[in-house]
């Protein structure tokens, strides 16, 4: 710490509105006591910019000099420093903008310069800022020396009373020091681990260099001394380590970006992320608000519970939160980036966001961008977007839930798969299936499986009937099946196992069934003694003999319940259905009218083996089931 001359002394009483301001401030006003560093950091930003405004409009005709802040931790004198060289203060600045709490500064100077280059970057927009000093602090100095040419350097001191002190000093160079004496309950804020996390959370985009601590690099010899094989000698030297990076990717133009600085950048966001973004989107508007960031797609696959806090918010480059969700729809916070905005509204504090009309038309412009960029791509290269489907479809088909707009606009390039790889737009795929699939009600069924593996059976009879099937089996599937029957005019869908293929498409010509109602009747018992009645419900269906002669189906109404309680949005009404599931008899299978002709033991044990080949095929036979029927089946073997 430089040596500090006292030449004269004055005090004074701090001019406040309420004698409890140095309370509020201490205990209500920040709710974060981390936050005072970002306060004054930026705020020593702030005066580094002011500088550079003045320099560049001549009112500053001196050495601009190494702009650049330092935090400064002296862990034996338990003070904490932040040091600019920027535009400092006068005496009466002092007054002015410290000793009347709640005037601001930086404020006043962006009205003052408005429309010069520079101005509207300062950063701080209320004037309680240095003030949250006092929430770690027992007692604060402001070490001063003005830019204005045979300035007095100034010491303002106070102990987080309305009194403070202003004396004369001495400082060898312009700019301001912040210097925090901790107090003991604040002592967390004396570990140099603690700051460097702060600092590397809140300014670690900060416009001007940010330096704390040191770093050790290696360089040669300074002596020109040589090891044992002649090679110039390698020494450790500490330098000052860099914090920030002072131009992140968001602050330039896309066109001086390529795809490796965006993928560099995305890194340099999420170091523990390995895998690339699949695209991106680089915002840049200035009218009718200031906008600007990154945003990037991630892999996300089939899970919806991702980490939602993977966009920050900044204003002018300082970090203010990682909850969006007032400014960004909630299908966007699965993406990742960076959001920098000057017009959101923030409380006094920065730290929470206030709702009004600019933070509902960045919401609907984020929403444009993002549905217009995926359109794009769509129409740009239609195979690349399918390449990409199988990562997007989660977060598409989330934004068609939840935002009407995007819902409309992804109509264009929202896709289906079918289980044979090809991808189609709702348009294309009805115009494909309509000829077979329609059925006498002039409805067209869309066909689908939720796993073609598991469902194998029913995909292939729905192929030999020359039917396509979809696959869809995203975890949001049910939902947006729903809401696609409610928009899309004259479709339906239908799972595969859902039920006989007649009846999931019902045509007008049916087969005749071969059992009387009275064999029927007959049979239906002995079925019902091969399952838990509770949970199968025994049905008897005219099918192609060529058919299974059992085949286990589950309503489509009962099990989309069912997967959307499970999603969520189902509420407590679609809990009260219980896991039922049909056992549908082939009426026309010859093994079913081989039933009849035998007495009451072989025919429950023939029921009973054609049952249990129809859970098995479904993956439903376990436990004891399995190893009786595993039992059963080698005994008649022998």
């Amino acid at each position: 710490m430089p040596c500090i001359k006292i030449i004269t002394m004055r005090t004074g009483q701090i001019n406040v509105q309420t004698e409890n301001i140095f309370p509020i401030i201490k205990k209500f006003l920040y709710s974060d006591h981390e936050i005072f560093l970002r306060e004054l950091v930026s705020n020593a930003v702030d005066a580094s910019q002011k500088l550079k405004v003045l320099s560049a409009n001549g009112e500053f005709k001196g050495e601009l000099g190494e702009l650049k802040v330092d935090v400064i931790l002296d862990q034996e004198a338990k003070t904490l420093t932040i040091r600019d060289r920027g535009i400092g203060m006068t005496a009466d600045e002092i007054d002015k903008y410290i000793n009347q709490i709640a005037f601001s500064g930086a404020e006043e100077f962006v009205q003052q310069y408005k429309g010069n280059e520079g101005a509207e970057q300062i950063i701080g927009h209320f004037g309680l800022g240095f003030y949250s000093a006092f929430m770690v602090a027992e007692k604060v100095q402001i070490r001063t020396l003005s830019r204005h040419e045979g300035s007095q350097a100034v010491q303002w001191e106070s102990n987080g009373s309305p009194e403070y002190i202003i004396t004369e000093i001495e400082k060898d160079f312009r700019g301001t020091d912040i210097v925090l004496f901790i107090s003991e309950e604040s002592s967390e804020f004396l570990e140099k681990s603690k700051i460097s996390e702060i600092l590397t959370k809140y300014c670690k985009f900060l416009p001007i260099p940010v330096f704390f601590g040191d770093k050790t690099e290696y360089i040669d010899s300074p002596e020109g001394e040589k090891d044992e094989n002649g090679n110039v000698k390698r020494v450790a030297v500490e330098v000052p380590n860099q914090i920030n990076n002072t131009q992140p990717a968001w602050t330039k133009a896309p066109v001086d970006l390529n795809q490796e600085d965006y993928d560099a950048f995305y890194r340099e966001l999420y170091p523990m992320t390995f895998d690339n973004p699949l695209f991106h989107i680089h915002l840049n508007v200035d009218y009718p608000f200031n906008l600007t960031g990154i945003l990037y797609f991630p892999k996300i696959k089939e899970n919806v519970e991702v980490q939602r806090n993977k966009i920050n918010l900044y204003s002018n480059q300082v970090f203010i939160t990682d909850s969006v969700a007032e400014i960004v729809p909630e299908f966007l916070t699965l993406l990742h980036g960076v959001i920098d905005s000057p017009d959101i509204p923030l409380n006094v504090s920065r730290s929470y966001l206030q709702s009004d009309g600019n933070v509902k038309k960045i919401s609907a412009h984020i929403t444009k961008k993002v549905a217009d960029k995926l359109a794009e791509m769509f129409k740009k290269d239609r195979a690349d977007f399918e390449s990409k489907w199988d990562d997007l479809q989660v977060f598409v088909q989330y934004g068609m839930l939840s935002e009407e707009k995007f819902s409309e606009k992804a109509k264009t390039f929202s896709l289906l798969k079918n289980t044979e790889g090809g991808y189609f737009t709702l348009e294309e795929y009805k115009e494909k299936v309509a000829a077979l699939q329609t059925d006498k009600d002039n409805k067209i069924v869309f066909l689908y499986t939720s796993d073609a593996e598991e469902q194998f059976s029913f995909v292939k009879k729905a192929k030999d009937r020359g039917y396509d099937v979809l696959e869809l089996n995203g975890p949001l599937a049910p939902h947006w099946i729903a809401k696609l029957e409610q928009t899309v005019e004259n479709v339906s869908f239908a799972r595969v196992d859902a039920d006989t293929l007649d009846k999931l498409i019902r045509k007008t010509d049916e087969i005749p069934s071969k059992l009387s109602k009275e064999e029927e009747e007959k049979l239906k018992p002995v079925f019902e003694s091969s399952v838990n009645k509770d949970k199968f419900s025994v049905q008897f269906e005219s099918m192609s003999e060529e058919d299974a002669p059992i085949i286990i189906t589950q309503p489509e109404f009962i099990r989309r319940m069912m997967e959307q309680q499970k999603l969520g949005g189902g509420g407590g009404f679609y809990g009260a259905f219980p896991e039922m599931f049909n056992l549908v008899v082939n009426a026309n299978h010859p093994k079913v009218h081989l039933l009849l002709s035998k007495d009451d033991e072989a025919q429950k044990l023939g029921a009973k083996q054609l049952a249990d080949l129809a859970l098995l095929a479904q993956g439903m036979l376990k436990g004891e089931a399995l190893n009786s029927f595993i039992e059963r089946n080698i005994e008649q073997l022998a």
